[in-house]
């Protein structure tokens, strides 16, 4: 008699998935530093090398979320819901989907940060990364979490991963304004729709982090529960 194909994919639980999609959305995070680098230096091959691995990645990471969706049970013989997780997975996906975003339009309008805002633009996206990162150790405690029945010593640590992803986030909201004040700054000297590029791509580098802090407050609903 044939398997559950949901078992044959993953196993017994639908928690691996969770965590190699958010694993694969941090990789795609984490190329972001290196692309900037290279934007500065106008090293736009080494720019279009980093935009290709991100590409890769969140491809495989859709995979992963189609497989996920595909397959999953409508119901569960866990103590989370089915929605709640779908839910979780849209909100990893995010991470994916702004990185591409950034170094889709960087790439392809070759943009250059002005000089008088670059180490502060860095600093913004290297926070929002470290948000990715501290959301991708949270989620990876689910599975001791629900072994553990929703208590215990994991989930104080849980609990604590969620609380320092808040903080991550918030200082990367204060960053946001910081970059934003900058450029307004001298954006008078510059090309008017390289400005509004320029606003678009701080946005999204904040949407990032946002949506790691979205897939932590998710697991952190699911605690609650």
């Amino acid at each position: 008699m044939p398997g559950n194909p949901f078992s044959n994919l993953f196993g017994q639980s639908p928690i691996r998935p969770i965590q190699e999609h958010i694993g694969l959305a941090h990789q795609c995070a984490q190329q972001l530093p290196l692309l900037i680098d290279a934007a500065l230096e106008n090293d736009w091959p080494k720019v279009e090398s980093a935009y290709n691995l991100i590409c890769d990645l969140e491809n495989a990471a859709d995979d992963v979320k189609t497989s996920l969706r595909t397959n999953l049970p409508n119901s569960l013989m866990m103590p989370v819901n089915r929605g709640d997780l779908l839910v979780m997975i849209s909100r990893q996906d995010e991470i994916a989907n702004c990185t591409k975003d950034i170094a889709g339009i960087m790439l392809g309008r070759k943009m250059q940060i002005p000089t008088e805002i670059a180490e502060l633009m860095k600093e913004f996206v290297n926070e929002a990364v470290e948000t990715s990162a501290q959301a991708l150790k949270a989620v990876n405690e689910m599975d001791e979490l629900l072994e553990m029945g929703f208590k215990g010593r994991v989930l104080n640590v849980v609990e604590e991963l969620v609380e320092e992803l808040n903080r991550l986030e918030h200082k990367n909201d204060e960053l946001q304004i910081d970059v934003r004040a900058a450029l307004f700054k001298i954006e008078n000297n510059l090309p008017p729709v390289n400005v509004i590029f320029l606003y678009k791509v701080i946005e999204w580098i904040g949407a990032l982090a946002d949506a790691a802090q979205n897939a932590g407050g998710k697991l952190q609903l699911l605690i609650a529960r």
